[in-house]
């Protein structure tokens, strides 16, 4: 996924070599994504297994956090599984850009 500008500063200055070895190394251009067992057949530059559409494979921090980008926090994914990954975090992010409070925030403070 495309690194958003205000949130470039989060990210490692060597990111781009940590992001082709994971890829490329570690991955071997493949998709590292397991779901009920199965791992996600997705391949750099070829057509997704599911969508069809070229996969560009990018590399995903699992717990969302881009200054923590040691191998154990990182994941090589297809767009459709970062998509996925991330989903709940970008609504939650969506919502406090917009002023609306995360409601399982506001019921956990009263």
């Amino acid at each position: 996924m495309p690194i958003a500008a205000e949130e470039r500063s989060r990210y490692p200055k060597n990111w781009p070599e940590i992001s082709l070895r994971i890829r490329r190394d570690r991955a071997g251009w493949r998709c590292e994504t397991v779901q009920d067992g199965a791992r996600c057949e997705a391949q750099q530059g070829q057509p997704h297994p599911i969508t069809g559409s070229m996969v560009v494979l990018t590399v995903g921090h699992l717990n969302h956090q881009p200054e923590q980008s040691g191998d154990e926090n990182l994941r090589a994914m297809c767009q459709r599984c970062h998509l996925a990954w991330d989903r709940e975090h970008h609504l939650l992010r969506r919502r406090k850009k917009r002023g609306r409070p995360d409601l399982l925030e506001a019921v956990r403070h009263g």
